[in-house]
């Protein structure tokens, strides 16, 4: 648990100015806790069906079955056969768009399939011969039901991408490309000038435009949605390193509006890569927009927090208690908070400080040190006793027991301004603890550090790194002394 006090005051020394990594786009000034957020929440573009190639793979099997003879053809070890060459088959489903998605050419596959195709035969050949001598295959057999089984497997998996492939150019898949209006000019064009790779780009999304002509450059966050509302899409391919560095927020939007994001390297291979675009190098970005295990989090969220809240009532209403004797009514103190998504929720805290009024509540950045504070009023806070009503905010679902700690709207509007990374925290369930509070980054500490630590965590997030935390936090709280 965590004092109230994370980060410097805006106006103390060493604050930072404002230095966004993608100025222009900004979808709602108003609201900059959001971060670039688009309206846009499409589910993300299905994959290939499976089914097509899998009943060639079927067909593929049941033809070199023709192969055995009156011994060994039967239903059983026919539909071992076609079990085993389905359960081996080569994994052609690829995420990549265009050409890469799913459609190599048969000679690309022709070495892969036909192995795994021996494999099956040949364990097939050495289980009758190990357990059913008499129905052993031989060699010529087992031959003819491998070239048989593999010639039309070959057949059949590349009549279904020739059809995939003239689909694609029928109907390829609209793109964005973010970056340097140069290269990404550039890179667009290349992607234009073959169309087999079977990607359109209708736009070009940069912060300095050249005037070079090409796709139209899109410079507002307005100008992005519309995009990607009158045209579809589906793809983003960024074509500068520092891009991902520095316009993370607007690639997390985009992402989460539905689209695949895919780095590109325009001028030379910097990183190895087996997926080509248009003779480009590329791979595929994970933003952590959707994470695996969110169902078990949310599970170690309410299991822990309820039991704690039943362990620690008694404890809570001795703190009520005396709180009422020794600082008069009023010992719960509720603040406006910004949660997941940007969305405010009411954080619940044992009051150990009275502010003069809404302004200051909303806009005092730490009381920690305050002289006025009574003394079981700073005991609290040393002790993060008045964190504890927050078990309650767990329970309902505002907060998790693990993430970035959330702030009031004043602070994060301004930190969203200052720290490119800040708004980007928001796309997890604030937390009671994290990351960046074990490693130190409590009270008036760096809000740059804090926004880093914080999306480290949301980028690598596993539940065993929640419960790595939530022990490292129970450590450090025995031995607290004071924030």
């Amino acid at each position: 648990m965590t004092t109230e006090s994370t980060a410097p005051s805006p106006g103390a020394p060493g604050a930072q100015p404002w230095d966004p990594g993608f100025p222009p786009v900004s979808l709602a000034p108003a609201r900059p806790a959001r971060g670039f957020r688009f309206p846009v929440r499409r589910p993300p573009a299905r994959p290939a069906s499976p089914l097509p190639l899998l009943a060639a793979d079927a067909v593929a099997a049941l033809a070199g079955a023709v192969a055995l003879d009156e011994a060994a053809r039967d239903p059983l070890l026919v539909g071992v056969l076609v079990s085993a060459a389905l359960l081996l088959r080569p994994r052609s489903a690829r995420a990549v768009p265009g050409a890469l998605d799913g459609l190599p050419g048969v000679l690309d596959e022709l070495p892969v399939v036909c192995g795994r195709i021996a494999v099956v035969w040949l364990a097939l050949g050495a289980l009758l011969a190990a357990y059913e001598p008499a129905r052993a295959l031989s060699a010529p057999t087992l031959l003819l039901g491998w070239a048989l089984h593999a010639a039309v497997a070959c057949a059949g998996r590349g009549a279904v991408r020739r059809r995939r492939r003239a689909a694609r150019l029928r109907r390829p898949r609209t793109a964005l490309v973010v970056g340097p209006a140069a290269t990404a000019q550039r890179v667009a064009a290349a992607l234009l000038r073959d169309p087999r790779c079977g990607v359109r780009p209708v736009g070009v999304v940069t912060d300095h435009p050249d005037g070079s002509g090409g796709l139209p450059v899109l410079i507002t966050g307005e100008q992005v949605e519309r995009a990607l509302i009158q045209n579809g899409v589906r793809a983003v391919f960024t074509v500068d390193p520092a891009v991902r560095t520095g316009r993370g927020p607007l690639l997390r939007a985009l992402a989460e509006s539905g689209c695949a994001v895919w780095e590109v390297d325009a001028d030379f291979p910097a990183f190895e890569t087996r997926d080509r675009l248009a003779g480009f190098s590329v791979r595929r970005l994970d933003l952590g927009t959707r994470r695996r295990g969110s169902a078990g989090k949310r599970l170690l969220d309410v299991m822990v927090s309820g039991v704690l809240l039943v362990m620690v009532s008694p404890l809570l209403l001795v703190c009520a208690a005396v709180l009422r004797l020794t600082d008069g009514p009023g010992v719960v103190f509720r603040q406006e908070r910004v949660g997941k998504d940007g969305r405010p929720f009411t954080l619940l805290k044992f009051r150990t400080h009275r502010p003069v009024d809404e302004h200051e509540a909303a806009t005092r950045w730490s009381v920690a040190g305050e002289r006025e504070m009574g003394r079981f009023c700073r005991f609290l806070r040393q002790a993060s006793l008045d964190e504890l009503l927050q078990l309650w905010n767990v329970f309902r679902g505002d907060m998790s027991l693990v993430g970035p700690r959330p702030e009031r709207p004043y602070f994060v509007s301004l930190f969203s301004q200052a720290h490119p990374g800040y708004a980007a925290r928001h796309r997890m369930r604030t937390g009671i603890t994290g990351l960046a509070q074990i490693n130190g980054l409590r009270g008036d500490t760096s809000i740059e550090d804090r926004a880093r630590f914080d999306n480290a965590y949301i980028d690598n997030w596993s539940l065993w790194q929640d419960v790595c935390i939530l022990l490292r936090t129970a450590t450090a709280l025995v031995r607290s002394t004071g924030s």
